[in-house]
């Protein structure tokens, strides 16, 4: 069973969030992961960079961090970066939603383990982004 929960935190208020949720859920399936609650948050940069800075230590707006909780059930937290995502949006010339469904895929993979340091965990879990986004934006 999948519990997952929305939060928005900024002026924008039409997201589309039963296809982000399609999208996590499918990412979840994929991955294996029968029970899952998972907490995503979208914020404005200053919110963002707050808790870059907070937790990470990086002083910048990012576009997704995330929060394992607890392995049983899989328990996390995403916080989404909604300017930055916008940006990215345009920049790769795709959808907003489909900007926002992947980096809630990114961070669903980092609350189950993935990390990406380095150019090939980098290029792995964008692969894993590609095939879990499939056929839901």
């Amino acid at each position: 069973m999948y519990r997952i929960d929305f939060t928005n935190t900024t002026e924008q208020k039409r997201l589309k969030y039963k296809k982000i949720r399609k999208a996590v859920e499918n990412a979840l399936r994929g991955e294996k992961i029968n029970d899952a609650e998972i907490s995503i948050v979208f914020m404005n940069n200053d919110d963002i960079k707050d808790i870059n800075n907070r937790y990470l230590k990086h002083n910048w707006e990012t576009d997704v961090i995330s929060f394992p909780l607890e392995d049983n059930p899989l328990t996390g937290e995403i916080y989404i970066g909604l300017e930055v995502a916008r940006e990215q949006a345009k920049e790769y010339k795709v959808s907003l939603t489909n900007e926002l469904s992947r980096l809630a895929i990114h961070g669903i993979l980092h609350i189950i383990g993935y990390d990406d340091p380095t150019d090939i965990e980098r290029e792995n879990m964008a692969k894993l982004e590609d095939k879990y986004l499939e056929g839901h934006n």
